[in-house]
């Protein structure tokens, strides 16, 4: 019974094994989740979910087969399309006092609580508005859109409104981290992770578990061992393009700043103007009285930093290929002549670009920097972030 959602999990892209989907099985009829449907809807994510970037695709491929109530539409109510027996008792128990419980068990079963939404459904004429029995919004039925009850159906509505529905099943509470979206702070510092390189830096006042053990057993009483603690060694100089088109990206760009702060402690940053001149700055405001010669910043920091462009890669070829093709002042070397500079200082170097992908044809100067990078440019996606972090690890 469970096959067709395993088909959809590898629809949307979430990689499932064969030995993953037997323990998964097996733990089933073990009993691990609890033969609920929340239960088998946690258990099933913890054994085939092994990558934060699936847990979108996960909650999509579990939504698509087995649905929600929110998701029922009044045509699939009135063709006897029941819903699960479990969700109605809840719902009866919380809803009916005493004497309808009793009419309900008079009358059949709790089968009869559909029979009756049926019946509202068959006799209601039209839309309804407010009241508290007949489907419809604005009042308080158990069954409707867009009013209140402590519990209920929700039937034709696009989204909660109170947060109090029984089920809602498409309710993707990762839709971030899925690596086909837009980037997010969260699910940058996801990406940024991958480029680490750990070392122990200060002093001796982290626990070496494995050396007490060891100096315990060697000694014959208990010998507390320190080390220092481990930390990101890795150093990255990052090159920010700012004004003109790149306005256009602020929020993403924003956000990759902010994200990269918390996760490099050794990080230096720049800003330019649409490519790499004689001059960078680090304040906007005093970008014209503050400039930092570039040629300082290539012989400051050394070849163990990585490097990381952001920029839209949008400009007047002009701006590259010639002297004087800056469209803010006149720069006696061209822009191509920097960019070469600082792909041979630094060795692990990237280009992230905004735009998306698909575009990047379409923009004459994007494809000489990529050229000039030696396709090291990646889109600032999730994805292209991720196959950054690794070329420059």
């Amino acid at each position: 019974m469970f096959l067709p959602f395993l088909d959809s999990l590898r629809r949307q892209g979430v990689p499932v094994s064969l030995r993953e989907w037997l323990d998964l099985m097996g733990g089933m009829e073990a009993g691990v989740a609890g033969w609920t449907v929340d239960g088998f809807y946690g258990f099933a994510r913890l054994v085939l979910v092994k990558d934060e970037r699936h847990l979108d695709r996960f909650d999509r491929a579990f939504a698509e087969t087995f649905g929600g109530l929110q998701d029922i539409p009044v045509e699939a109510l009135v063709n006897d399309r029941a819903l699960p027996r479990e969700w109605l008792e809840k719902l009866a128990e919380k809803l009916l006092t005493d004497a309808e419980k009793a009419d309900v068990q008079g009358s059949g079963s709790f089968e009869a609580l559909m029979d009756k939404l049926r019946q509202r459904l068959a006799e209601q004429q039209g839309r309804h508005q407010g009241g508290n029995k007949w489907i419809g919004t604005a009042g308080t039925s158990p069954f409707g859109a867009y009013g209140y009850n402590p519990e209920g159906v929700r039937i034709g509505q696009d989204e909660s409104r109170h947060r109090r529905a029984v089920k809602v099943w498409y309710k993707r509470e990762f839709r971030d981290f899925d690596d086909r979206v837009e980037l997010g702070t969260r699910n940058i510092k996801v990406a940024l992770k991958r480029l680490r390189q750990w070392a122990r830096h200060g002093a001796a006042d982290e626990l070496d578990l494995p050396g007490t053990i060891r100096a315990t057993a060697d000694h014959g009483y208990i010998d507390v061992k320190t080390r220092p603690e481990r930390r990101n060694a890795v150093k990255v100089l990052l090159f920010l393009d700012v004004g003109g088109s790149m306005d256009d990206h602020i929020r993403v760009v924003d956000e990759l700043f902010s994200a990269a702060r918390a996760e490099f402690k050794h990080m230096q940053h720049f800003y330019f103007h649409n490519c790499l001149y004689e001059g960078l700055w680090t304040d906007n405001r005093r970008r014209w009285a503050e400039q930092v010669p570039t040629w300082d910043v290539l012989h400051r920091y050394g070849r163990d930093y990585k490097c990381i462009v952001v920029g839209d890669a949008s400009m007047s070829p002009y701006e590259i290929a010639v002297p004087g093709g800056a469209n803010e002042h006149w720069n006696p070397e061209a822009g191509e002549v920097w960019l070469r500079r600082l792909a041979q200082t630094w060795p692990d170097h990237i280009w992230l670009n905004p735009v998306p992908e698909a575009q990047w044809r379409r923009t004459q100067s994007i494809g000489m920097i990529g050229q000039i990078f030696e396709s090291r440019m990646m889109p600032l996606t999730l994805d292209g972030l991720t196959r950054a972090m690794r070329m420059l690890g």
